[in-house]
Protein backbone atom coordinates (compact mmCIF):
# COMPACT_ATOMS: atom_id res chain seq x y z
CA UNK A 1 0.00 0.00 0.00
CA UNK A 2 1.15 3.55 -0.79
CA UNK A 3 3.10 5.50 1.82
CA UNK A 4 3.00 9.27 1.34
CA UNK A 5 5.51 11.54 3.04
CA UNK A 6 6.37 15.25 2.67
CA UNK A 7 9.73 16.50 3.95
CA UNK A 8 10.75 20.13 4.55
CA UNK A 9 8.03 21.26 2.15
CA UNK A 10 7.87 24.91 1.11
CA UNK A 11 4.85 25.86 -1.00
CA UNK A 12 4.20 29.27 -2.54
CA UNK A 13 2.08 31.06 -5.11
CA UNK A 14 4.56 33.33 -6.88
CA UNK A 15 6.19 35.27 -4.02
CA UNK A 16 3.41 34.51 -1.52
CA UNK A 17 4.68 31.75 0.76
CA UNK A 18 1.79 29.72 2.22
CA UNK A 19 3.67 26.81 3.76
CA UNK A 20 7.24 27.74 4.84
CA UNK A 21 8.58 24.41 6.10
CA UNK A 22 6.40 21.38 6.72
CA UNK A 23 7.14 17.71 7.28
CA UNK A 24 4.33 15.16 7.54
CA UNK A 25 3.63 11.48 6.97
CA UNK A 26 0.17 10.35 5.88
CA UNK A 27 -0.79 7.12 7.69
CA UNK A 28 -1.44 4.30 5.26
CA UNK A 29 -4.94 2.80 5.22
CA UNK A 30 -6.46 5.55 7.35
CA UNK A 31 -8.66 8.63 6.85
CA UNK A 32 -6.64 11.80 7.32
CA UNK A 33 -8.52 15.10 7.53
CA UNK A 34 -6.91 18.54 7.20
CA UNK A 35 -8.62 21.30 9.19
CA UNK A 36 -7.90 24.93 9.97
CA UNK A 37 -9.05 28.49 9.38
CA UNK A 38 -9.42 29.92 5.89
CA UNK A 39 -6.04 30.65 4.36
CA UNK A 40 -4.09 28.41 6.73
CA UNK A 41 -2.72 26.23 3.90
CA UNK A 42 -5.04 23.18 3.87
CA UNK A 43 -5.77 23.18 0.15
CA UNK A 44 -2.23 24.30 -0.64
CA UNK A 45 -0.81 21.32 1.24
CA UNK A 46 -3.20 18.97 -0.57
CA UNK A 47 -2.11 20.44 -3.90
CA UNK A 48 1.52 20.06 -2.89
CA UNK A 49 1.30 16.38 -1.99
CA UNK A 50 -0.74 15.60 -5.12
CA UNK A 51 1.71 17.21 -7.60
CA UNK A 52 -0.68 19.98 -8.56
CA UNK A 53 1.68 22.55 -7.04
CA UNK A 54 5.46 22.24 -7.34
CA UNK A 55 7.30 22.94 -4.09
CA UNK A 56 9.86 25.72 -3.85
CA UNK A 57 11.83 23.46 -1.54
CA UNK A 58 11.55 19.98 -0.08
CA UNK A 59 10.12 16.77 -1.45
CA UNK A 60 7.01 14.60 -1.56
CA UNK A 61 7.77 10.88 -1.56
CA UNK A 62 5.34 8.12 -2.51
CA UNK A 63 6.50 4.56 -1.93
CA UNK A 64 10.09 5.77 -1.67
CA UNK A 65 10.00 7.75 -4.94
CA UNK A 66 9.84 11.51 -5.46
CA UNK A 67 6.44 12.16 -7.08
CA UNK A 68 7.94 14.76 -9.40
CA UNK A 69 10.18 12.09 -10.93
CA UNK A 70 7.38 9.63 -11.58
CA UNK A 71 5.72 9.41 -15.01
CA UNK A 72 2.25 10.92 -14.87
CA UNK A 73 0.39 7.67 -15.58
CA UNK A 74 2.46 5.76 -13.03
CA UNK A 75 1.66 8.37 -10.38
CA UNK A 76 -2.04 8.34 -11.31
CA UNK A 77 -2.19 4.58 -10.72
CA UNK A 78 -1.10 5.17 -7.13
CA UNK A 79 -2.57 8.58 -6.29
CA UNK A 80 -6.02 9.93 -7.17
CA UNK A 81 -6.93 13.60 -6.69
CA UNK A 82 -10.37 15.21 -6.65
CA UNK A 83 -9.93 19.00 -6.62
CA UNK A 84 -12.42 21.49 -5.24
CA UNK A 85 -15.55 22.06 -7.36
CA UNK A 86 -14.51 20.10 -10.48
CA UNK A 87 -16.42 20.68 -13.71
CA UNK A 88 -17.25 18.28 -16.53
CA UNK A 89 -17.68 19.16 -20.22
CA UNK A 90 -21.29 19.89 -21.12
CA UNK A 91 -23.22 16.81 -22.17
CA UNK A 92 -20.77 14.29 -20.70
CA UNK A 93 -22.62 11.27 -19.28
CA UNK A 94 -21.95 9.79 -15.87
CA UNK A 95 -20.54 6.64 -17.49
CA UNK A 96 -18.21 8.70 -19.68
CA UNK A 97 -16.99 10.71 -16.69
CA UNK A 98 -16.32 7.63 -14.56
CA UNK A 99 -14.62 5.92 -17.51
CA UNK A 100 -12.06 8.73 -17.62
CA UNK A 101 -10.63 7.28 -14.43
CA UNK A 102 -9.30 4.37 -16.50
CA UNK A 103 -7.07 6.62 -18.63
CA UNK A 104 -3.85 5.89 -16.64
CA UNK A 105 -4.29 2.17 -17.35
CA UNK A 106 -4.53 2.56 -21.13
CA UNK A 107 -1.94 2.95 -23.86
CA UNK A 108 -1.89 3.32 -27.61
CA UNK A 109 -1.53 -0.47 -27.79
CA UNK A 110 -4.39 -1.18 -25.39
CA UNK A 111 -7.43 1.04 -25.46
CA UNK A 112 -10.75 0.27 -23.78
CA UNK A 113 -10.86 -3.28 -22.44
CA UNK A 114 -13.33 -5.58 -20.69
CA UNK A 115 -11.39 -4.96 -17.48
CA UNK A 116 -11.84 -1.19 -17.89
CA UNK A 117 -15.59 -1.65 -18.37
CA UNK A 118 -15.82 -4.02 -15.39
CA UNK A 119 -14.06 -1.59 -13.06
CA UNK A 120 -16.14 1.33 -14.37
CA UNK A 121 -19.37 -0.56 -13.74
CA UNK A 122 -18.11 -1.54 -10.29
CA UNK A 123 -17.33 2.09 -9.45
CA UNK A 124 -20.84 3.09 -10.56
CA UNK A 125 -22.35 0.36 -8.38
CA UNK A 126 -20.29 1.23 -5.30
CA UNK A 127 -21.34 4.88 -5.53
CA UNK A 128 -24.97 3.91 -6.25
CA UNK A 129 -24.96 5.58 -9.67
CA UNK A 130 -25.69 2.66 -12.01
CA UNK A 131 -29.18 3.95 -12.73
CA UNK A 132 -27.74 7.34 -13.72
CA UNK A 133 -25.01 5.99 -16.02
CA UNK A 134 -26.58 7.42 -19.18
CA UNK A 135 -27.60 10.72 -17.60
CA UNK A 136 -25.69 13.91 -18.33
CA UNK A 137 -23.52 14.92 -15.39
CA UNK A 138 -24.87 18.47 -15.44
CA UNK A 139 -28.43 17.19 -14.83
CA UNK A 140 -27.51 15.56 -11.51
CA UNK A 141 -28.05 17.00 -8.06
CA UNK A 142 -25.02 18.33 -6.19
CA UNK A 143 -24.64 15.18 -4.11
CA UNK A 144 -25.05 12.86 -7.09
CA UNK A 145 -22.54 14.88 -9.08
CA UNK A 146 -19.99 14.65 -6.27
CA UNK A 147 -20.53 10.89 -6.10
CA UNK A 148 -19.89 10.70 -9.84
CA UNK A 149 -16.53 12.43 -9.42
CA UNK A 150 -15.67 10.10 -6.56
CA UNK A 151 -16.65 7.17 -8.78
CA UNK A 152 -14.23 8.44 -11.45
CA UNK A 153 -11.47 8.60 -8.84
CA UNK A 154 -12.43 5.12 -7.65
CA UNK A 155 -12.24 3.77 -11.22
CA UNK A 156 -8.67 5.07 -11.29
CA UNK A 157 -8.01 2.25 -8.79
CA UNK A 158 -5.31 4.07 -6.82
CA UNK A 159 -4.49 3.15 -3.22
CA UNK A 160 -4.61 6.78 -2.06
CA UNK A 161 -7.38 9.30 -2.76
CA UNK A 162 -6.99 13.02 -2.05
CA UNK A 163 -10.09 15.24 -1.92
CA UNK A 164 -10.29 19.01 -1.49
CA UNK A 165 -13.47 19.95 0.38
CA UNK A 166 -15.66 17.15 -1.05
CA UNK A 167 -18.73 18.37 0.89
CA UNK A 168 -18.63 22.02 -0.21
CA UNK A 169 -22.02 23.40 -1.37
CA UNK A 170 -23.84 20.20 -0.29
CA UNK A 171 -26.70 20.17 2.16
CA UNK A 172 -26.33 18.22 5.40
CA UNK A 173 -27.86 14.98 4.08
CA UNK A 174 -25.56 14.92 1.05
CA UNK A 175 -22.54 15.80 3.21
CA UNK A 176 -23.15 12.74 5.37
CA UNK A 177 -23.83 10.66 2.25
CA UNK A 178 -20.46 11.57 0.70
CA UNK A 179 -18.53 11.15 3.96
CA UNK A 180 -20.15 7.76 4.61
CA UNK A 181 -19.14 6.68 1.10
CA UNK A 182 -15.52 7.68 1.72
CA UNK A 183 -15.59 5.88 5.07
CA UNK A 184 -16.88 2.74 3.35
CA UNK A 185 -14.12 2.94 0.73
CA UNK A 186 -11.56 3.16 3.51
CA UNK A 187 -13.01 0.23 5.48
CA UNK A 188 -14.01 -2.14 2.66
CA UNK A 189 -11.38 -1.21 0.03
CA UNK A 190 -8.50 -0.22 2.33
CA UNK A 191 -8.21 3.11 0.54
CA UNK A 192 -6.05 5.76 2.16
CA UNK A 193 -8.20 8.89 2.23
CA UNK A 194 -6.85 12.43 2.65
CA UNK A 195 -9.35 15.26 2.58
CA UNK A 196 -9.85 18.88 3.50
CA UNK A 197 -12.97 19.60 5.57
CA UNK A 198 -14.33 22.86 6.99
CA UNK A 199 -16.66 21.26 9.51
CA UNK A 200 -14.59 20.34 12.56
CA UNK A 201 -17.30 18.08 13.98
CA UNK A 202 -17.46 16.09 10.74
CA UNK A 203 -13.68 15.88 10.83
CA UNK A 204 -13.74 14.52 14.39
CA UNK A 205 -16.33 11.91 13.44
CA UNK A 206 -14.63 10.55 10.34
CA UNK A 207 -10.89 11.09 10.85
CA UNK A 208 -8.47 8.47 12.11
CA UNK A 209 -5.76 11.09 11.80
CA UNK A 210 -6.55 14.79 12.19
CA UNK A 211 -4.07 17.45 11.07
CA UNK A 212 -4.78 20.97 12.37
CA UNK A 213 -2.99 23.70 10.40
CA UNK A 214 -2.31 27.28 11.42
CA UNK A 215 -0.35 29.78 9.31
CA UNK A 216 1.08 27.02 7.13
CA UNK A 217 2.32 24.93 10.04
CA UNK A 218 0.99 21.82 11.76
CA UNK A 219 -0.27 22.88 15.15
CA UNK A 220 -1.56 19.44 16.17
CA UNK A 221 -1.83 15.97 14.65
CA UNK A 222 -3.32 12.72 15.90
CA UNK A 223 -6.56 10.96 16.75
CA UNK A 224 -9.33 13.56 17.29
CA UNK A 225 -10.04 12.53 20.88
CA UNK A 226 -6.36 12.96 21.71
CA UNK A 227 -5.78 16.41 20.23
CA UNK A 228 -9.09 18.32 19.98
CA UNK A 229 -9.24 20.52 23.07
CA UNK A 230 -10.69 23.94 23.81
CA UNK A 231 -7.19 25.42 23.68
CA UNK A 232 -6.48 23.77 20.32
CA UNK A 233 -9.70 25.11 18.81
CA UNK A 234 -8.87 28.58 20.11
CA UNK A 235 -5.32 28.43 18.76
CA UNK A 236 -6.42 27.16 15.34
CA UNK A 237 -9.68 29.05 14.79
CA UNK A 238 -9.44 31.93 17.28
CA UNK A 239 -12.73 31.14 19.03
CA UNK A 240 -13.79 29.94 22.46
CA UNK A 241 -15.81 26.75 22.70
CA UNK A 242 -17.03 23.95 24.85
CA UNK A 243 -16.20 20.35 23.92
CA UNK A 244 -18.45 17.47 24.91
CA UNK A 245 -18.57 13.82 23.77
CA UNK A 246 -20.65 13.33 20.62
CA UNK A 247 -23.71 11.38 21.86
CA UNK A 248 -23.61 9.13 18.77
CA UNK A 249 -19.89 8.49 18.28
CA UNK A 250 -18.15 9.56 21.47
CA UNK A 251 -15.79 11.73 19.42
CA UNK A 252 -15.24 15.40 20.36
CA UNK A 253 -18.25 17.62 19.67
CA UNK A 254 -17.20 21.26 19.41
CA UNK A 255 -19.77 23.83 20.53
CA UNK A 256 -18.47 27.29 19.58
CA UNK A 257 -19.23 30.36 21.67
CA UNK A 258 -20.14 33.85 20.51
CA UNK A 259 -21.57 37.05 21.95
CA UNK A 260 -24.96 36.25 20.43
CA UNK A 261 -24.99 32.83 22.06
CA UNK A 262 -24.01 34.32 25.41
CA UNK A 263 -26.81 36.89 25.15
CA UNK A 264 -29.31 34.14 24.40
CA UNK A 265 -28.00 32.10 27.35
CA UNK A 266 -28.45 35.09 29.67
CA UNK A 267 -31.95 35.77 28.36
CA UNK A 268 -32.97 32.11 28.62
CA UNK A 269 -31.55 31.76 32.14
CA UNK A 270 -33.27 34.98 33.22
CA UNK A 271 -36.62 33.76 31.91
CA UNK A 272 -36.18 30.49 33.80
CA UNK A 273 -34.94 32.24 36.93
CA UNK A 274 -31.54 30.52 36.73
CA UNK A 275 -28.04 31.93 36.92
CA UNK A 276 -26.49 31.93 33.43
CA UNK A 277 -23.26 30.04 32.68
CA UNK A 278 -20.71 32.10 30.78
CA UNK A 279 -18.01 30.93 28.38
CA UNK A 280 -15.13 33.38 28.50
CA UNK A 281 -14.02 34.62 25.11
CA UNK A 282 -10.23 34.31 24.78
CA UNK A 283 -8.38 37.09 23.02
Amino acid sequence: MAELHAHNLMLSYDDNCIIPNLTVTIPTGQITVLVGANGCGKSTLLRGISRLLKPKRGSVVLNGQDIWRLPTKQLAKQLGILPQSPTAPEGLTVHELVAQGRYPHQSWLQQWSREDERITQEALAITDLTQFADRSVDTLSGGQRQRAWIAMTLAQDSDTILLDEPTTFLDLAYQIDVLDLLHDLNVTRSKTIVMVLHDLNHACRYADNLIALHDGRILAQGYPSDIVTEDMVHNVFGIACRIIPDPLTGTPLVIPSSKAIQNKAVESAFNRGHQPVYVTQKR
